[in-house]
């Protein structure tokens, strides 16, 4: 008898314990530090969310104007000064990225449904400025900021999309890490992207690593099949999830791809 009340409780327990802490395994919000590696040409940007909290970022601005534009989504555990600051951006494009709720110095706390209403009201925002070609606006998203990407184009014109390690939802990137759970009962926040994939008609540059651990490459092909504009699908070969970004081959797609818009 006292085996099956174990069994019982690690039953009930485990599933439990998932659910309490999903909020602490989805999103990993990370502290603003010093900025002195930003360029000189990036400026201070912040827009109000529907709900009063206000997210901030910054603005690289571009060369031209007015300027092409890409809005950066980032990863969930993403410091976004970072990457707008890399340097292989192609510089006659603009480059927005605000820190999710909760990162950086942006106000409030993470959830699928204020992040992607966020999403849309930094796209808003942006194409509401001066400087800014209206016509010429990529969506862009990394890991989970694949599923912002997604949604902006599903909801706004914009001009192209590009997705790092993107995925068609995160209950079943859920299912892949923690086939033992019922990750669809348990998940507060499903990411489920396939819906927009399936209503953007934007051209779509899908990067995904051949070897990345964190999204499969089948979830992301799986997102991939289910985008109903024009595509184009890019591996970067023997990289992972974390050292993707760091190859030529990435940066050499990017540039392609925005050249095109």
């Amino acid at each position: 008898m006292e085996w099956l009340i174990v069994a019982a409780a690690i039953a009930i327990g485990v599933p439990a314990a998932a659910w309490l802490a999903q909020d602490h395994l989805i999103f990993f919000p990370q502290p603003l530090g010093a900025t002195t590696h930003l360029p000189a040409h990036a400026s201070p940007f912040s827009v109000t969310a529907s709900d009063g909290t206000q997210l901030r970022g910054w603005v690289a601005q571009g060369s031209v104007v007015p300027a092409p534009t890409v809005i950066y989504y980032g990863g969930n555990a993403e410091e976004v000064s970072w990457t707008l600051a890399d340097h292989r951006w192609p510089r006659e494009w603009t480059i927005v990225a605000l820190n999710y709720r909760g990162y950086g110095d942006s106000e409030g706390k993470p959830g699928e449904r204020e992040l992607a209403a966020d999403a849309l009201a930094i796209h808003d925002a942006v194409v509401a400025r001066d400087g800014v070609d209206r016509h010429r606006v990529v969506a862009f998203g990394r890991s989970l900021g694949t599923a912002l990407a997604a949604h902006v184009a599903a909801e706004r014109p914009v001009a192209g999309v590009v997705l790092v390690s993107p995925f068609d939802s995160l209950v079943a990137i859920g299912r892949h890490h923690y086939p033992w759970l019922p990750v669809s009962l348990l998940l507060r926040h499903r990411f489920d992207t396939r819906e927009d994939a399936a209503r953007s008609r934007a051209p779509l540059l899908a990067i995904v690593a051949q070897s990345d651990t964190i999204i499969p490459v089948e979830r992301s092909r799986a997102l991939y099949d289910a985008w109903a504009g024009p595509k184009r699908w890019q591996v970067v070969p023997r990289e992972d999830h974390n050292t993707l970004g760091a190859t030529a081959d990435f940066w050499n797609g990017i540039a392609q791809f925005l050249a095109e818009r």
